[in-house]
């Protein structure tokens, strides 16, 4: 019988030993986003559509999950890009493909979050933009990006 419980236990502690080290990393990015801006499963939402609008070239999902004015870092130049159609009609020279390559290549348990909001790809900034003013309401939009 005990080496029936030992070769049990020896099979639990393995399996959960398999389990993949980033599902603790995606809980404690979860949490710390969850602890210091709420609404943490709104920015997995805003995470995705980004990373969607980036790898599909979809300038105006882009513009649809920014808010404006947008601060973009391009050429060795700093932009202030005032309204969504302008990020749309300028897309191709804003949007590095350095940035596209970082953002879709980065993983969720190793974004980097402070209370300024979360760095996606060490290149665009998402933040919870308040839509009032008590900020009791707020929703999850690119803030920067930083070619």
């Amino acid at each position: 019988m005990r080496q029936f419980v030992a070769a049990a236990l020896i099979a639990v502690a393995a399996a959960f030993s398999s389990l993949p080290a980033h599902a603790d990393q995606d809980t404690d990015v979860f949490n710390r986003i969850e602890q210091l801006h709420g609404n943490a499963q709104a920015f997995e939402e805003a995470f995705y559509r980004l990373t969607q609008a980036l790898n599909n070239d979809d300038a105006a999902e882009l513009a649809g999950i920014s808010n404006f004015p947008l601060r973009v870092q391009a050429n060795g130049e700093s932009y202030d890009v005032l309204e969504a159609q302008d990020l749309i009609d300028n897309y191709g020279s804003l949007i590095m493909q350095e940035t596209k390559d970082a953002v879709a290549n980065q993983r969720y348990g190793d974004l980097f979050v402070n209370s300024e909001g979360v760095m996606v790809g060490n290149a665009v900034w998402l933040s919870a933009v308040c839509d009032n003013n008590s900020c009791s309401q707020s929703h999850w939009a690119v803030i920067a990006i930083n070619n």
